[in-house]
């Protein structure tokens, strides 16, 4: 065992170590407090297992239970909640600041995609060369896009110079 990690094992059957402890049947009935020998016998009386539900509780609370089924169901909804637990994603569009009507159009309907999917999205502008003097066309356009997508989305941080060759904005869904 490597120092520092903390250990969640749960102690099952042989491997409970107090001398009596709270039984719960596997109905969720509970039996009283019991020697954890009188304990073991009647879970394997049963054919289940004993384990160790609350060891800090004084005496521990064991409960009788299949452990291999309640393993297989823990793993299952921690899978699920993984899946659902969706982390925020940024999705980012990038512009120039010359960009094309017919290409500013294409990058909006992919903005709108994003936006629908309940993604933040980054919209940034480079320059390059005597543009980085000029920024002001890069803000308007930022500006520009954000009015096309108002009525789906809302400016979380305005146009902002990052570094020396780009401005910009990130939008949230509403």
């Amino acid at each position: 065992m490597a120092i520092g990690k903390k250990t969640n094992q749960v102690r099952v059957n042989e491997r409970v170590n107090a001398s009596a402890v709270r039984l719960i049947s596997a109905e969720g009935k509970q039996l009283g407090i019991v020697s954890s020998r009188e304990a073991l016998r009647v879970a394997q009386e049963q054919g289940l297992d004993l384990v160790e539900v609350a060891p800090d509780s004084n005496p521990p609370v064991c409960r009788i239970m299949d452990y291999g089924k309640f393993k297989y169901e823990t793993a299952k909804k921690v899978q699920e909640a993984r899946k659902k637990a969706r982390g925020v994603q940024v999705k980012e569009i990038k512009f120039r600041p010359h960009t094309d009507e017919h290409d500013l159009g294409y990058k909006i309907k992919n903005l709108r995609k994003f936006l629908e999917k309940k993604h933040r999205v980054k919209l940034t502008v480079f320059f390059r060369g005597r543009e980085m003097a000029y920024i002001e066309p890069g803000v308007a356009l930022l500006k520009r896009v954000a009015e096309e997508v108002e009525d789906l989305a809302n400016v979380d941080h305005g146009p902002t110079q990052e570094a020396r060759n780009r401005v910009t904005m990130i939008l949230i869904p509403k």
